[in-house]
């Protein structure tokens, strides 16, 4: 599942249309595996490094973090990683970045602040954050980097693959707010 979306995203990145919006093919591939390990965690529970490794627990973490067309599997995938940190089984990290990949698409304050967006001034930013004086203090203790070096990498990442500010941000936004009452978001 994770070389599907890897290999989408990829192709994607290539031809522009990963930046135009969310592309059709690569939302295919993440419900597509949404729903793949929506199954696998009825089954198996979910797939903590004991069951399938460090490779496959992060891969699992992946595919739960693209979750994002799906909502009510994300706020499930959410649960069913929290027992799997409270194992000793699935590493802090996952967890905070699946709890804002959720509170961001909830439009409510990240806690970590691990998901960067557009801001209207074209910038790469994080949106609201709780309690943000203590932000890096949380980060630290999860062995992420200060928000500042975070921001800095994401920024070289999307220069490195070519991408941009949409060309019109409030369209952008608009866009981003339908799709989110779509899917369940909103």
């Amino acid at each position: 599942m994770k070389a599907l979306d890897e290999r989408t995203r990829a192709r994607l990145a290539e031809t522009g249309e990963l930046f135009a919006g969310y592309a059709p093919a690569m939302e295919d591939v993440h419900c597509r595996n949404a729903d793949a390990l929506v199954e696998i965690i009825a089954e198996h529970g979910w797939p903590g490094m004991r069951l399938v490794g460090e490779e496959g627990c992060e891969a699992a973490w992946l595919v739960a973090q693209h979750a994002i067309s799906r909502p009510a599997h994300q706020r499930a995938f959410l649960a069913a990683l929290e027992d799997a940190v409270r194992r000793g089984d699935a590493p802090p990290r996952q967890r905070a970045c699946l709890e804002d990949r959720i509170r961001f698409h909830e439009r409510r304050p990240q806690r970590y602040a691990t998901v960067f967006d557009w801001g209207p001034d074209g910038e790469l930013t994080v949106g609201p954050v709780e309690d943000r004086a203590g932000l890096d203090a949380r980060r630290a203790a999860l062995g992420l980097p200060v928000l500042a070096d975070a921001l800095a990498a994401a920024k070289a990442r999307t220069r490195q693959v070519g991408e941009g500010p949409p060309t019109d941000h409030a369209d952008r936004e608009r866009e981003a707010e339908l799709w989110a009452k779509r899917v369940g978001w909103l």
